[in-house]
């Protein structure tokens, strides 16, 4: 099968489960009612958890954020470690239901209690405030985790897409204030630079499959109406220099074969090595962007959440 007639059949596939790309002609309410919005009832090994809470926390400026507490049923007596979870969506999209299900699946494969994170998206508020969020949640944890049955000194931080952008500026924000290090970083196909749109690669997605040219400058205008703040260190990890890139904490990349992300990724495992942290990257070369939230039809994507989860649940001695 040619390069062509794979990408055509995947489209169907897709198109078949009701995935589609968006559309960028529609409100960005109804985008969010669009973006991932799937049954998941049909997945026969759906996770059972000892419990999910909802809980209120902190953000920026003090700002009450809505979260949801992930407690898998192998996470043992209290206080034991926890993950930060920042979904996904360019800052635009995206909430706590839509990454419920890569919550629970990376809760059962860690054993650790997850936290996921409702921060505010743009255009309502732009940049920094989902950065002020996540460090406010963050710094919040580290003081408070025992409430949550978290041990602040084994906690980790991820996020998938913009939520890894998240997850990342954490670290190396806490190289710059020597706040609370995170004890591991798992990034899932992240969002780790905006300054360069143009160039990034994307064979198949500028057929506008997922992930275009056009809805990362859509996401971008949204969150960064200035332009003065493409290079800014904080919503572009990637360049980061030497001294907050150095000393961070060890991590697990995972990247897509059909992902414009893909190469940014491995840059950045690449720099962090050459600095003497230690990185762990997985490739999942038929698989697209955002790929994680296609459990209920990719036995692949639940594959990958389990040994994803398991690698963090290891780093964190939960296993």
């Amino acid at each position: 099968m040619s390069f062509d007639d794979a990408l055509r059949s995947l489209k169907e596939r897709f198109s078949v489960a009701g995935l589609h790309p968006p559309d960028l002609r529609v409100p960005i309410e109804g985008l969010r009612q669009q973006f991932f919005k799937v049954d998941y009832s049909a997945e026969p090994d759906a996770p059972e958890l000892a419990e999910v809470v909802p809980v209120t926390v902190p953000g920026g400026a003090g700002t009450p954020l809505k979260a949801r507490l992930y407690v898998p049923l192998g996470a043992g007596l209290p206080p034991g470690p926890g993950i930060l979870f920042l979904h996904g969506g360019g800052f635009v999209l995206g909430d706590l239901d839509t990454h419920d299900m890569i919550c629970r699946r990376l809760a059962e494969g860690s054993r650790c209690r997850v936290l996921a994170i409702d921060y505010r998206l743009a255009p309502e508020t732009c940049f920094p405030c989902a950065h002020d969020d996540a460090l406010a949640v963050w710094l919040w944890l580290s003081q408070h985790a025992a409430s949550l049955g978290m041990d602040p000194a084994r906690l980790a931080v991820s996020g998938d897409s913009a939520g890894g952008n998240l997850a990342a500026f954490l670290c190396q924000e806490m190289r710059r204030q020597a706040g609370p290090m995170p004890a591991f970083q798992l990034l899932l196909y992240p969002l780790l630079q905006f300054a360069d749109i143009r160039s990034k690669k994307m064979p198949p997605q500028e057929s506008g499959f997922f992930i275009s040219v056009g809805l990362f400058e859509f996401f971008r205008s949204h969150y960064l109406p200035d332009p003065a703040t493409y290079m800014d260190p904080r919503v572009s990890p990637l360049f980061g220099g030497e001294d907050v890139l150095s000393g961070l904490p060890p991590a697990h990349i995972i990247v897509c074969g059909w992902d414009p992300l893909r190469d940014e990724g491995l840059a950045y495992g690449a720099r962090l090595r050459a600095m003497g942290v230690h990185v762990t990257d997985k490739e999942y070369p038929s698989m697209v962007h955002g790929f994680l939230n296609l459990t209920h039809m990719s036995a692949t994507a639940r594959s990958a959440l389990r040994e994803a989860g398991e690698i963090t649940g290891r780093a964190l001695g939960a296993l």
